[in-house]
């Protein structure tokens, strides 16, 4: 069996922002599904997701500070600066974490471990809404 989704997500400040609950809020026919995967993209290229720790927040705000490190605004070599100084950085931090994810379904339910979630790592200062396309497939 096959479904597919589409999850517009609130618009959202700069920063990593787990989005479990809120997917799961979206997708009542995850009961449906013994075994299966869900793949989660987003169709955008300045926000990106990933998996990690989903109990201490001081590990979104340690992941904002090491990308921000990682790929800083304003350098020099930046050609592609139209839409603002964070705009070219949202584009390489994403290409770094990825636009989708993979997640094992069992018995109706996402089969994380204990301590993950899903971010949501919105890279722009002024994102704007996010889309994403939800695909379930299994028995």
């Amino acid at each position: 069996m096959w479904r597919q989704s589409i999850i517009d997500l609130q618009p959202k400040s700069r920063g990593f922002h787990l989005i479990t609950d809120e997917i799961l809020r979206q997708l009542p026919e995850l009961k449906e599904f013994k075994v299966g995967m869900m793949n989660v993209f987003i169709q955008h290229t300045s926000a990106s997701l990933t998996i990690n720790e989903n109990a201490d927040p001081s590990v979104r705000s340690d992941f904002e500070s090491f990308f921000n490190q990682a790929v800083p605004e304003n350098e020099p070599y930046f050609t592609h600066t139209d839409e603002g100084p964070d705009d070219m950085p949202a584009h390489l931090k994403g290409a770094l974490l990825g636009f989708s994810l993979n997640i094992p379904i069992t018995k109706g339910r996402l089969n994380l471990g204990i301590w993950q979630g899903i971010y949501l790592c919105e890279h722009r200062n002024y994102g704007g809404s996010r889309r994403l396309v939800i695909t379930l497939q299994g028995e």
